[in-house]
């Protein structure tokens, strides 16, 4: 079995292959779309939708008494497990308006559903190179094959070259690359769900307590000294 194993192995082979899906995605995209991806694989292990989600309302209802207790500045005192939501509390309590608060959610949503599909559009980049680059390689052992019909002892390591980085283009595609570029689409689909409606309440809270203070400095306005 062991044996088996070993001869599957082969660096040179496993080294085109994956550095040259990497490289052809690379190409592909941006020094930030390099960077969300690689930045995005840490995350991807440890993401919890349902967990975020349940953090996020939970930290959204401390809010909502805040404001509703205190008023608008002291949305930044809540100290919950969503850092998300936290950030949103801070933006909140400096909004210098409600409006202004609607636009940084419009800006906020926008930019983290550009940098999740930038991200996952690296990995996916890679996992349709790696067949081809694949190919690449069998293309170059099927070569160094034919180059070297006069000698039998070097047809044996091009023939596994030609073999072997047409496994590995297939199970970078199929395996590695492809499977991580489906989990960050999965992922950045369920952070929208719970990320969306989260900054929304938030938002009509906003939206509410501005209301509230209008109607109230207009009540002043019309009471006689």
């Amino acid at each position: 079995m062991l044996e088996v194993v070993s001869r599957l192995f082969d660096p040179a082979a496993l080294a085109l292959v994956g550095i040259g899906s990497l490289g052809t995605a690379a190409m592909r995209s941006t020094g930030e779309d390099i960077r969300a991806a690689v930045k995005a694989l840490g995350p991807m292990l440890r993401a919890s939708p349902a967990r975020d989600a349940r953090n996020a309302r939970r930290d959204v209802v401390q809010i909502e008494r805040l404001v509703t207790s205190k008023g608008l500045a002291c949305a930044d005192q809540i100290h919950g497990d969503s850092a998300f939501v936290r950030k949103a509390g801070i933006k909140l309590a400096d909004a210098p308006s409600a409006e202004a608060f609607s636009a940084w959610v419009a800006e906020e949503l926008a930019g983290r559903r550009a940098r999740r599909a930038a991200a996952a559009a690296v990995w996916r980049a890679a996992a349709d190179a790696s067949p081809s680059v694949g190919m690449v390689g069998t293309v170059l052992g099927l070569i160094g094959m034919f180059a070297s019909l006069d000698d039998p002892a070097r047809m044996g390591p091009a023939m596994a070259l030609a073999m072997l980085t047409t496994l590995y283009g297939l199970v970078f595609g199929a395996f590695v690359f492809g499977p991580i570029a489906a989990r960050l689409e999965r992922l950045a689909a369920a952070e929208m769900e719970w990320q969306w409606p989260a900054l929304s309440q938030l938002e009509r809270l906003a939206i509410v307590e501005a209301q509230s203070s209008e109607s109230w400095l207009n009540h002043r306005a019309r009471t006689p000294g």
